[in-house]
């Protein structure tokens, strides 16, 4: 199974591997757990917000937050909600204002993810 940084496998890896560790987590899971991924389901959901908006909010607090899974994560949903190259700048320069400069390294590894999905585009 690929290590702890979500940098360090293939983006189809790891979305293998979260797959996977989702259904570990599923197995065990009581109704609270499930009540949480349901939630997290439904908030990206469209709504008053369209969903392409709500993954790069959800992108933003990931960068402040400095949780690379979520990073990845939401940048291949931004990807898939068709946000554009320059989208997904602006939403880097405000994740990096709001969180400053310890947000450099995380943002550095979402500008190559973005630049990897967008090759294969």
């Amino acid at each position: 199974m690929a290590g702890n940084d979500s940098f360090d496998t293939s983006i189809e890896e790891w979305q293998k591997e979260r797959e996977l560790l989702n259904e570990k987590v599923m197995a065990i899971a009581g109704l609270e757990i499930k009540r949480f991924f349901s939630l997290d389901s439904q908030t990206y959901r469209e709504g008053a917000l369209n969903a392409k908006t709500k993954e790069l909010l959800g992108f933003v607090a990931s960068l402040v937050l400095r949780c690379d899974d979520c990073i990845l994560y939401h940048t291949i949903r931004c990807k898939q909600e068709g946000v554009s190259s320059e989208e997904f700048q602006e939403a880097c320069s405000v994740g990096l204002i709001v969180g400053g400069s310890i947000v450099i390294p995380h943002l550095r590894r979402a500008a190559a993810r973005w630049e990897e999905l967008s090759r294969g585009a």
